[in-house]
Parts: C-alpha cells; sequence; structure tokens
C-alpha cells in the first residue's frame, strides 16, 4: 500500500500516516487541531516485509486498514526538549 507521511508543525516527533495524500478526512478533527500545520514528510510503499524506523510495521498497516490513519508519536521527553529550544 502506499501511504503518505506527515510530519506535525506543532509536535516535533508526531507523524501522521495515510493513505492518500493531503486526504485527512479519516482522521478526527480533534486530533487534527493537535497536529496543525502538517507537512508532507515522505511517501512509500508499505508493505509487511518492510522494516520501519520507527513503530511496528504490522500495527500501522492494522491501523491504517482499519481506521484510515496511524499516529506515530516520538519520545515525548525529547519532543518537549525540543519545543522548548524553540
Amino acid at each position: 500500500m502506499n501511504v503518505f507521511v506527515y510530519r506535525s508543525g506543532k509536535k516535533n516527533t508526531w507523524y501522521l500516516y495515510i493513505l492518500e495524500e493531503g486526504n485527512f478526512d479519516p482522521v478526527p478533527e480533534q486530533l487534527l487541531g493537535t497536529l496543525n500545520p502538517l507537512e508532507l514528510a515522505l511517501q512509500f510503499e508499505l508493505h509487511p516485509g518492510r522494516t520501519l524506523a520507527r513503530g511496528n510495521t504490522e500495527q500501522v498497516i492494522a491501523d491504517l486498514q482499519s481506521k484510515g490513519y496511524h499516529l506515530q508519536i516520538g519520545d515525548p521527553l525529547i519532543a518537549d526538549l525540543a519545543e522548548r529550544a524553540h
């Protein structure tokens, strides 16, 4: 499956995976409000044998199939430190 990964402009280590570029319809509005602005970070083909830098491939696929999106949240301590640095 082709996935599009967006980086949150508010949460430095949060990434949103979706199946269609720019289609945020499956994502709850409250979550979008927390993440916006979003910037396209990358696009790639995701399949069960692919290794991800962070996260479990099977969980990402399951979330995309069941919810239409997957939220990757990085280390909260690192995110907090990064936000304080700005």
